[in-house]
């Protein structure tokens, strides 16, 4: 379904644009949350914005956390496809250079991926679509429909295809999958919370040698030497081979220190990748695209996550990993349980039943990722301090069983039950932290 869809009768376009749930933004959130619901036999509104294929800022790498996402979507990961696999992670810091592999775990893969986003989302949507979604591209959502008597959330008002034409779609339930910006949560009194961190992520892409590498690149020790003297920042670069004779190079940036606002991170970038090794090919005349940047919100950083009718997943509800400023995993998982608590709360006899169930949601966010968030947000403090960062990254990589602890802590990828002594360290943490 889209905007070029057939002209109906009146009766017709109001059930066409009816349905048990709307979804709003065709992103890794919104298209897991409809694809669950749909497979559920869940009547399902899917509207985005753009029409695809369309691009996003992000590094196009996934860990073995999203990949077992997409492995459960039935998505083709297969070379063949247009997958390229990755091993591990390579970091560099401190003059070391550091090659992990993904740990062996029964809950998630032992492989991540790199994808572009202009076709990974689409993906996402069409496999939506075909579970039964009804997806409306082109689909601009502006105000929600509020019943004046419960203040609940009843629908959506919109503008469809190239002409603009004023529609509404309506449902007793909505999803806001629309990103950082998330007008429709805004819309609805929520606002983001100045207390939780926030990154940017700035990136472009370079034809280079580096393009079939194995392993994620990461640089931990992000320097500025454009000034009288060099400053280290709150951050890490990357460097992502895409395996199509590209490299995906980029920033990711915390708003922990006093450098953040005063920075034009894209000059950042292009420094950066100025002090690399001439023969990577990372120099201007071999840059494919312009650099581009968005935001990355972090740790619940709005909440609350279910109210009146509004369910908020991924980026909308803040929900990338404070960590190392990873969104599609969490994006795709909070969508899954949305889905899961919408398809048990629509089987309930009355409005006070599905009401109950639909306040879960939020709590089982909290008890999933709740106590790691709070760890990730004492993380960022600490590597917002440049002393703590450089002493970090130059003493914690000589120790390679400290390292691979990190990277278990790092990319959430422990086995919840039966794993090694690391796992069980790293879950009790989380399960003994507040979890705000």
């Amino acid at each position: 379904m889209s905007e070029t869809a057939p002209t109906e009768s009146a009766s017709s376009g109001i059930s066409e644009r009816s349905a048990d749930v709307i979804v709003v933004g065709a992103g890794p959130a919104g298209s897991t949350t409809a694809y669950y619901l749909a497979k559920a036999g869940l009547d399902v509104l899917l509207l985005e914005k753009t029409a695809f294929p369309r691009e996003k800022v992000c590094g196009d790498g996934l860990t073995p956390r999203a990949t077992k996402q997409l492995v459960s979507m039935g998505i083709d990961i297969s070379e063949e496809a247009g997958w390229l696999r990755n091993r591990g992670l390579r970091i560099i810091a401190g003059g070391v250079r550091l090659q992990l592999d993904w740990p062996e775990l029964a809950a998630y893969p032992d492989y991540g991926l790199v994808r572009k986003r202009d076709d990974f989302d689409e993906q996402l949507a069409r496999q939506a679509s075909k579970a039964g979604a009804r997806l409306y591209e082109r689909c601009t959502v502006g105000a929600p429909i509020i019943d004046g008597r419960t203040g609940r959330i009843t629908g959506v008002e919109a503008k469809l295809g190239e002409e603009k034409t004023p529609v509404t779609f309506h449902a007793p339930l909505v999803v806001a999958a629309d990103g950082n910006s998330t007008r429709l949560s805004l819309a609805m009194g929520l606002h983001r919370r100045e207390d939780r961190p926030m990154g940017v992520a700035v990136r472009t892409y370079f034809t280079s040698p580096r393009h079939d590498d194995d392993y994620l690149e990461s640089w931990l020790e992000l320097w500025d030497r454009r000034g009288a003297e060099d400053r280290l920042l709150p951050g890490y670069g990357w460097i992502f081979g895409m395996g199509d004779g590209t490299s995906n190079v980029g920033l990711g940036v915390l708003n922990t220190s006093s450098s953040f606002k005063e920075l034009d991170w894209r000059e950042v970038l292009k420094a950066w990748c100025a002090s690399m090794p001439e023969d990577w090919g990372y120099t201007p005349e071999n840059m494919t695209g312009p650099i581009r940047g968005a935001a990355l919100p972090m740790a619940f950083n709005r909440q609350p996550h279910y109210t009146r009718g509004l369910l908020l997943v991924g980026d909308a509800g803040g929900m990338v990993n404070p960590f190392n400023g990873e969104g599609i995993a969490y994006a795709m998982e909070s969508g899954q349980i949305a889905a899961d608590v919408i398809v048990q709360a629509h089987a309930r006899a009355t409005a006070s039943q599905r009401e109950l169930a639909l306040q879960r949601y939020p709590k089982v966010l909290k008890d999933t990722y709740g106590g790691y968030y709070t760890l990730g947000r004492a993380f960022v403090k600490l590597i917002g301090n440049p002393k703590v960062m450089k002493l970090a990254a130059q003493r914690g990589l000589t120790h390679p069983m400290l390292m691979r602890f990190t990277l278990k802590l790092l990319a959430n990828l422990t086995d919840p039950t039966g794993g090694d002594a690391m796992d069980r360290i790293i879950n009790g943490l989380t399960k003994v932290t507040p979890r705000a």
